[in-house]
């Protein structure tokens, strides 16, 4: 695979507390099979989909235990340079980079409305190995309270061009890539409790999404939304036993007009 082009959604990882409870749920609902442990990097521990590498899991640091999360990140060509400029618009970069390796560089930063995600400079460690095919990382949504930061900051960043979803009902922006769509961003209603900060939701491709919430749920998941019929695919929201948010969709069963777009 070659390096994915500048703010491309590139690698997911999430930190638990109970790695081999992770792996077990995981590897139930998603099918993952998971590699040995990196020792040398903090037992570092990647999931693969048919063979092929689509996430990681990793204990916390000592100190750093805490709420699971997956954390997303965004493909650049320097990584020292793309801080910058997350610095340079209101963003927070809460882990400096640095190199892992010959992998690649990281860094790991908050959005101006709360949301963290990671940057990734691509070493011998390019990123997803397969997207959009079962088991694998297919789309992420940006949910936040402050639209008008982010989608100011966004742009700032990455070379996105942002369309509007024509909907009276809901606050969606697409960012795109080219033609290629990126990263959707969606206003957070009253529905969400006040508690719940902005956040970077990752979607994962299954087979069928019934059965993949009915072993989620099996196995201590909480169902947080739907499944539900878009022209997009047939999803759920869900939480893992360790509060770590994900969603699932079967990209294969669609119902529905594609939504219009208008450019901002």
């Amino acid at each position: 695979m070659a390096v994915e082009p500048e703010g491309t959604p590139c690698w997911a990882d999430a930190m638990f507390t109970d790695i081999e409870g992770a792996k077990s749920f995981y590897g139930d609902v998603l099918g993952w099979t998971f590699g040995e442990a990196s020792s040398q990097y903090g037992n570092y521990t990647q999931a693969y989909a048919n063979g092929k590498a689509v996430a990681a899991v990793v204990p916390p640091m000592p100190g750093q235990e805490g709420q699971s999360a997956w954390c997303l990140y965004f493909a650049s060509p320097d990584v020292a340079a793309t801080a910058k400029k997350i610095k340079d618009n209101g963003g927070e970069v809460l882990m400096e980079p640095m190199q892992v390796g010959d992998f690649g560089s990281m860094a790991i930063a908050r959005e101006p409305s709360g949301a963290v995600f990671g940057v990734w400079q691509a070493g011998t460690h390019e990123g997803f190995e397969a997207k959009g095919v079962p088991g694998a990382f297919c789309w992420a949504e940006v949910f936040t309270r402050d639209p008008a930061k982010l989608d100011a900051f966004l742009p700032a960043v990455f070379p996105y061009r942002a369309k509007q979803m024509q909907d009276d009902t809901v606050d969606f922006r697409v960012f795109s890539l080219g033609d290629e769509m990126a990263l959707g961003r969606m206003r957070m209603t009253d529905e969400f409790p006040p508690e719940v900060p902005s956040y970077v939701n990752v979607y994962f491709t299954v087979d069928n999404c019934d059965d993949a919430v009915a072993k989620a749920t099996k196995r201590g998941g909480v169902l947080r939304f739907g499944p539900m019929d878009t022209p997009f695919g047939r999803f759920a929201a869900l939480s893992d036993p360790q509060g770590a948010a994900f969603s699932v969709i079967d990209v294969q069963t669609t119902q529905g007009e594609m939504p219009a777009l208008s450019d901002v």
